[in-house]
């Protein structure tokens, strides 16, 4: 497969610069763009199958480069604080009354579930990481995060009642009988 991207560079750089100017339409973010699909055919170029299809896979890569030039610019707004809602005393307790019941309930759970919600809840971990440790996909370790989440909470639905404010955060709590290991203070 070929190697050296001068011919490329030659054959497309014109119009792939115009290709791409027209659609951000800045010539310095256009030369910023093209240099980033250069290096993206440089690096990729071996996985070209077939060197009659090149055009097509260019103005992909160029298309692609587009895309992320768009959403990397895609400005981020900080809420004011104004719209932030204080925790009151007693919903912070509530919290760490429930988060102490918690652990005991994980223990409870299904061996591969236990560890991937021990790995991201309690360690810190990022899905990425549980997966690499538990040996299946990200998706895979995403799954059991969320499965062992929902045990969780059918669990302490199902031994407590709570109750929420508007944001959904819980304001208070109380045992529903019998099972429910949770400490209030």
């Amino acid at each position: 497969m070929m190697t050296d991207i001068e011919p490329i560079w030659k054959e497309y750089h014109d119009r792939l610069h115009g290709f791409i100017r027209s659609r951000v339409g800045d010539t310095s973010t256009a030369d910023d763009i093209l240099q980033e699909v250069f290096l993206r055919i440089h690096s990729r170029i071996d996985t070209l199958k077939e060197s009659s299809k090149i055009k097509s896979w260019i103005y992909r890569i160029t298309r692609n480069a587009i895309i992320d030039h768009y959403r990397a610019r895609k400005p981020m707004e900080e809420l004011p604080e104004s719209l932030a809602v204080p925790e009151t005393d007693a919903s912070v307790k509530a919290v760490e009354a429930i988060t102490g019941c918690v652990l005991p309930m994980i223990r409870h759970l299904p061996d591969h579930y236990r560890q991937a919600l021990m790995l991201s809840e309690i360690k810190g971990l990022t899905q990425k990481e549980v997966a690499r440790k538990q040996g299946v996909s990200t998706s895979g370790a995403k799954s059991r995060i969320q499965r062992g989440r929902s045990m969780i909470k059918d669990m302490l639905m199902d031994v407590c009642h709570f109750e929420f404010d508007q944001q959904g955060n819980v304001i208070d709590y109380r045992s529903k009988g019998e099972g429910c290991e949770c400490d209030k203070n």
